[in-house]
């Protein structure tokens, strides 16, 4: 028989959901109130200034993203999830951006797409809590609606946001997944851990495209996360250089984070890299056919973008490969059959090995 909800301890279960939540595979939980005010002026200002380039989700719901009540009614408080993601054992990054033939795929990428996985591990988090208390209001998300679960995660101590915007962790680094369950239970909320960055500043300069125009501040219209997954149009001719052979999302800001020496290995085989996407030749991945691209992305989250995109990256980085014949060749090969958009991406890499 549970126990009534006014003779709950919510310390002890607080205690509990953390020891349940690494039964299913997480790394930590924390949990946060919903007072998510500051959160939403700074999405705000960061929203008047047009950071958000066409991604017109993020104001499309206007302030349900920060008043958690108003998107899951009788919420009281946000129980929020990381998941670690590196495969410490693949090549490194950095490593795989001086290969100007291979092609540079940010390391959440790699493997699985962690949207469901990491749905499927918080409705077993939640269905554990609501067998031990009884029935529980609660739903799950995992970067599927308009929820800010950078700043949530802040809240609930798993992290402090740096100055690229990703949420770092003093013991874990950054190479983590967020997952919320927003809830009807009256936990004690964290407290959030102290902001650790000081004065570095070594993200910053460190973007290729100059994205970080301000501490916490990423203009996505130069960003290469989106210019390559979330924009399905040209990328501006004056940004395909930098881009170099990062033809998925860009891990450059968190390369140079000093707290990533801390990363931790996941204990996720399914995030492992897939048609060794880690170690493989640009050409290789350009001479996909659509069906092709289909087959072997199925289960990854660069299915997403569709092979019109995908061809559009992977000519850009062609057209900053050191010259070779077969490049030329199979760039010249693709005219023929390429969309209107690839078809100019594709130009302009032949022009970059005519120079």
């Amino acid at each position: 028989m549970n126990t009534p909800r006014q003779q709950l301890d919510y310390t002890q279960l607080k205690a509990d959901i953390s020891q349940w939540a690494q039964d299913v595979g997480f790394a930590q939980v924390g949990v946060s109130n919903i007072d998510l005010k500051e959160a939403g002026e700074h999405l705000n200002r960061w929203l008047a200034k047009g950071y958000h380039a066409d991604m017109d989700y993020m104001h499309k719901h206007g302030t349900k993203r920060y008043h958690p009540e108003q998107l899951v009614p009788g919420t009281m408080r946000i129980i929020s999830a990381r998941l670690n993601y590196m495969d410490t054992a693949v090549k490194p990054y950095q490593k795989a951006l001086k290969e100007t033939q291979k092609a540079a795929v940010s390391r959440y990428a790699l493997g699985r797409d962690y949207h469901k996985l990491m749905r499927n591990k918080l409705k077993k988090l939640a269905q554990k809590i609501e067998s031990e208390i009884g029935e529980l209001g609660y739903r799950v998300f995992s970067d599927s609606a308009p929820v800010m679960e950078k700043a949530v995660a802040e809240k609930a101590g798993l992290g402090w946001i740096g100055k690229h915007s990703n949420v770092i962790n003093s013991k874990a680094g950054s190479y983590f997944f967020l997952g919320e369950i927003y809830t009807d239970l009256p936990l004690p909320p964290d407290q959030p851990q102290d902001f650790h960055c000081g004065s570095c500043t070594a993200c910053m300069p460190a973007c290729p495209t100059g994205a970080i125009v301000a501490p916490f501040q990423v203009d996505a219209r130069r960003c290469i996360s989106y210019l390559t997954i979330e924009n399905h149009g040209a990328i501006p001719e004056h940004l395909r250089k930098p881009i170099g052979n990062r033809i998925y999302g860009c891990d450059d800001c968190q390369m140079v984070c000093p707290w990533n020496k801390f990363t931790q290995k996941t204990g996720e085989p399914d995030f492992s890299p897939r048609q060794n996407l880690d170690d493989i030749e640009l050409l290789e991945l350009f001479n996909w056919d659509e069906q092709e691209f289909l087959n072997k992305t199925e289960g990854s989250p660069i299915r997403r973008i569709g092979y019109e995109s995908w061809q559009r990256n992977l000519a850009v980085a062609l057209g900053n490969a050191e010259t070779e014949p077969t490049i030329v060749d199979s760039l010249t090969e693709k005219l023929d059959t390429a969309s209107e958009m690839v078809k100019e991406h594709i130009e302009w890499a032949l022009q970059q090995h005519k120079k």
